[in-house]
């Protein structure tokens, strides 16, 4: 493995590391059109990126991610884009790299396709070896851009997350991050994948996979069920946890998608979070460096300040 990703793995071991916020959130503020590529803004649009990294390394984060969850030659697919997964893949990792302080990190992100692997029957509609190649593809060119580490998320299946975790692990020697997406049942009172997939069981399967660090991202549950997701995914494994929520429950106001929870509310959750553990800790949907700064502010805080 890699020094820095060595050394990143190593401080988790003493410390709480912050990651960043949302991006898609961020991109939109800057004038992406929905429907639109944001991967594409890699190579047409840098000065945003590299405003975009600045500002959450510049509100506290330890490390941030790419832009290139949808990098995929699967993903891009949809978009003709597909044969320049290369060139956005490894920019989307220059860009982070090129405003990445010395002490900080850059996550490569890798999302899921929008397929089903053909593995996960009856539903499956792509052979589980185009999911791999896939991964691996963009797994070596974020890491020829310079990434520390692969942050796989959003995933909904395990299926997909092990592909993914097997290919970046055959890619480079970096460490792996991944995390699963879950919603919560309010009458059954219970966390599961849209596959219905518990945290525990997932946390296994990705462990079992090659994972470095497990957890949870995005959800429709908000920070507030990240306590209890994490506390099942520990009783299935000793690797050290992620969680990066939504900023609250989205709701449609006109034409906009907005999330509900402050800086100050969705930071205020954050001590329990920490307290479930979470060793990289960070949010997602609808959350922005403003987020990031009280997040940052609340798990450095002496204990008792």
């Amino acid at each position: 493995m890699e020094a820095r990703g060595r050394t990143l793995l190593e401080r988790l071991t003493s410390e709480v590391l912050v990651f960043d916020g949302a991006m898609g959130t961020m991109l939109f503020q800057a004038g992406l059109i929905p429907g639109a590529c944001p991967e594409l803004w890699n190579a047409e649009r840098p000065d945003v990126l590299r405003d975009i990294h600045r500002a959450y390394f510049d509100a506290g984060s330890d490390l941030v991610e790419t832009n290139s969850f949808g990098g995929t030659r699967l993903k891009l697919k949809a978009f003709g884009l597909e044969e320049r997964c290369r060139e956005l893949n490894a920019q989307a990792a220059r860009l982070a790299r090129s405003v990445c302080p010395p002490d900080r990190y850059v996550a490569g992100s890798i999302g899921p396709t929008g397929h089903l692997p053909d593995t996960f029957e009856p539903l499956g509609d792509t052979p589980a070896e185009l999911f791999y190649e896939s991964f691996r593809e963009q797994a070596l060119a974020l890491a020829e851009g310079g990434v520390d580490l692969f942050a796989i998320e959003t995933m909904m299946i395990p299926d997909e997350a092990v592909l993914a975790i097997k290919a970046a692990k055959d890619a480079a020697r970096l460490p792996v991050m991944c995390s699963m997406t879950f919603q919560y049942d309010p009458a059954k009172g219970v966390d599961r994948t849209m596959w219905g997939t518990s945290p525990a069981d997932a946390a296994a399967k990705l462990v079992e996979a090659g994972a470095d660090v497990v957890g949870c991202n995005c959800g429709d549950g908000g920070p507030r069920r990240v306590p209890a997701i994490l506390s099942e995914m520990q009783s299935a494994s000793a690797t050290p946890l992620v969680a990066y929520p939504n900023a609250g429950i989205p709701k449609i106001v006109g034409d906009q998608t907005v999330y509900d929870l402050t800086p100050e509310a969705m930071a205020a959750v954050f001590p329990a979070i920490v307290a479930a553990g979470a060793r990289i800790v960070g949010a997602c949907c609808g959350s922005t460096p403003a987020h990031i700064r009280k997040i940052a502010e609340t798990v450095r805080r002496p204990s008792g300040a």
